[in-house]
């Protein structure tokens, strides 16, 4: 709260301001904006800011929370590829504190996904970052924020590459309140375009899941993979015969 009012003063001295569901700005009040359209026009200016790097990364995060504009994380991620990186200590925090929040964290999760995860520049340090590093201290305290972080980051891993995720989905096969999330997190590799599993290995984790016998595409998932098949996109026709074979 205390970094989205400081994100809503900054807002202020450049002249915009929220007005009911809306928001207007000092050069057209009569005009009303979307948040997207803030996020737009000026999250890319807290980087312009006279502050230190980890200042305005702070600052740019209290617009995300203000505005819950996946265009703010992008604008995190310009800057960080132009101006950083940034200290990633303060980076990683901040999505590691918003995938822990009692709130809804769309914006943070798809930026995980399309922007860190899926460039395999990125994705084993962010993965790491906002979980693997972690994942040992989840299965030990399953605090509520612990498992929610852990939940999200498991469901939008897809594109990680399976030997920087695969110690990780095992430890959190020890964990019942997880099995879902590491289902998700195993469908999605298999599905999205990026994604990367090794059946074999990813067939014995599906195994090890205490999963209701009816949960959508557990079948379906469970015949490609004792198939050999990798990703969706690599074997056309796969999963549809295994719904057909499983139907």
């Amino acid at each position: 709260m205390q970094a989205e009012e400081a994100a809503r003063r900054w807002l202020a001295d450049q002249g915009v301001s929220q007005v009911g569901d809306g928001w207007v700005s000092d050069e057209k009040p009569d005009t009303s904006l979307t948040a997207n359209q803030v996020a737009h026009s000026w999250a890319g200016d807290v980087f312009a800011e006279d502050l230190d790097a980890a200042d305005q990364v702070r600052l740019a995060f209290g617009l995300l929370d203000l505005l819950d504009e996946y265009w703010v994380t992008c604008e995190i991620r310009f800057a960080n590829d132009a101006e950083g990186p940034f200290p990633a200590d303060v980076l990683w925090d901040g999505y590691r504190r918003r995938l822990e929040a009692d709130r809804d964290a769309e914006a943070v999760t798809y930026s995980l996904w399309v922007d860190w995860f899926e460039d395999h520049a990125t994705s084993a340090t962010a993965f790491a970052e906002v979980l693997g590093n972690d994942i040992g201290q989840v299965v030990a305290e399953r605090s509520e924020a612990l498992l929610r972080r852990a939940r999200r980051v498991l469901e939008c891993s897809g594109p990680v590459r399976w030997p920087v995720k695969e110690l990780t989905y095992r430890t959190a096969t020890r964990l019942p309140a997880l099995h879902s999330a590491v289902f998700r997190g195993l469908l999605t590799s298999f599905h999205d375009v990026y994604g990367d599993l090794e059946p074999a290995a990813a067939l014995a984790l599906l195994d090890q899941l205490d999963l209701p016998p009816n949960t959508q595409h557990l079948a379906a998932l469970r015949h490609v993979l004792v198939a050999g098949h990798k990703n969706h996109h690599h074997s056309p026709g796969a999963w549809d015969d295994a719904v057909r074979s499983c139907s």
